[in-house]
């Protein structure tokens, strides 16, 4: 009896560490938004349940901010939100913003811009990576191969790296395309014609692998993602040719898989589930693989491949499943055990960023509709859809309560109820 009642008093002591903070007003403090795809890396969020409806009571608009054109996702901290813009085809600002009433906190801004390739210039030619925040830093990826890590109180400059003068690469034929990712002390990135580790604090590059020269074939889309397999930990990277798992320590290559694709269009983030890793490219189909490690060393062995091609957006892994939206526009669903296609709908736009609670989808189409999804493998159930825009490449982000849209020329602050 004794042992329980301490047992009891010892749970009750660890509640407020699991429990959501709270603020002077007993309202729960929003979690913030710190990088492409959100707080796993995958689009999925924990902490909140998703709206029920989109209508606009349920769903109501707090603020708009007129912006320069971009496909970076905006960012989103305690007090902040930062957005990136590309202002008269020649300048990349960087902005802060109060995350209660959308004013500006502060800007930065520097040269950059360039012109992209014919076939890609209906997507324009501003910044198009997501920045990343650790702390007080926020690390912005420009489109001239530059990264410049900013004081997040003041917008300072801290430091800043140009891999093309680094590394004696070519610039980028579609420009830094790649989010960065921020693990301990480190920043990775796929930039300078290969896959980079930069020191946090002196913005020096620790090392860089998996070099093909940069320019056309070299530039880099898919953004890398930290993970363990078979309780190894590493970075899973994915260049326009090959998928590889890198030791985030050394730069070490475990593993190495070609992935074709139709001008090396390897553009979304692997999915990580278990040991396992699904990819799917433009040209080359989906696919699953499973991974082993023994004394021999490693090897990736393919369980299933399935002839549905993506193009740009990311999947979602929902019990078993993949919920994944097509380079042909459609939507669909794989059993992730099999392959197996359970349903497929009519067109959308050409591009989906999504977020899920694990029982809905919230997807943002290119066209500028807001879609809820139930997450059903039996069949394509859509709850409510809403116009908020009317072209939207840049990755929503969901914190607390508040759900934040950057289409080409805004970003919008939403809440719901």
């Amino acid at each position: 009896m004794h042992q329980r009642l301490l047992l009891f008093l010892f749970c009750l002591l660890l509640l407020p560490v699991f429990s959501p903070a709270t603020s002077a007003d007993d309202k729960p403090v929003p979690y913030p938004w710190v990088q492409w795809r959100g707080p796993h890396r995958d689009s999925s969020v924990t902490h909140t349940t998703l709206p029920e409806s989109l209508a606009e009571d349920r769903l109501e608009q707090i603020w708009r901010v007129e912006l320069s054109p971009s496909y970076s996702g905006p960012i989103v901290s305690k007090d902040r939100v930062f957005v990136t813009e590309t202002v008269d085809q020649k300048t990349e600002v960087v902005r802060a913003l109060d995350r209660k009433t959308g004013k500006e906190l502060w800007k930065q801004s520097w040269s950059g811009s360039m012109s992209v390739p014919f076939f890609a210039k209906s997507n324009g030619d501003w910044i198009r990576a997501t920045p990343a925040l650790d702390g007080d830093r926020l690390f912005v990826a420009g489109i001239r191969d530059v990264l410049v890590c900013l004081d997040t109180n003041s917008g300072e400059e801290l430091w800043r790296i140009d891999f093309v003068k680094e590394t004696k690469s070519n610039l980028p034929a579609f420009g830094f395309a790649s989010s960065p990712l921020v693990v301990g002390d480190a920043i990775y990135v796929q930039a300078g014609g290969g896959f980079c580790k930069v020191d946090q604090q002196t913005g020096k590059i620790v090392w860089r692998i998996l070099a093909d020269g940069g320019g056309m074939s070299g530039s880099a889309f898919s953004s890398p993602f930290y993970t363990t397999l078979n309780g190894v930990p590493q970075i899973i990277v994915q260049t326009r040719t090959t998928l590889a798992g890198v030791d985030p320590d050394q730069g070490t290559v475990y593993w190495k898989q070609e992935i074709p694709a139709f001008r090396g269009m390897n553009i979304l983030t692997p999915s990580v589930v278990g040991d396992s890793i699904f990819t799917s490219s433009y040209g080359g189909g989906s696919v699953l693989f499973t991974s082993e490690k023994n004394e021999a060393g490693w090897s990736l062995k393919q369980k299933w491949k399935h002839k549905t091609q993506a193009y740009m957006s990311s999947p979602n892994v929902i019990d078993g499943h993949l919920y994944l939206h097509l380079r042909n526009q459609r939507f669909t669903c794989l059993n992730l055990e099999t392959g197996e296609v359970r349903w497929t709908t009519t067109p959308f736009g050409k591009y989906w960023s999504t977020v899920t609670d694990g029982e809905k989808i919230l997807a943002l189409d290119q066209k500028g509709d807001l879609l809820l999804i139930r997450a059903n493998p039996e069949k394509f159930e859509l709850i409510e859809r809403r116009k908020v825009a009317d072209d939207s490449w840049a990755h929503i982000a969901v914190s607390g309560n508040e759900l934040l849209i950057r289409d080409l020329n805004h970003l919008t602050l939403y809440r719901w109820k």
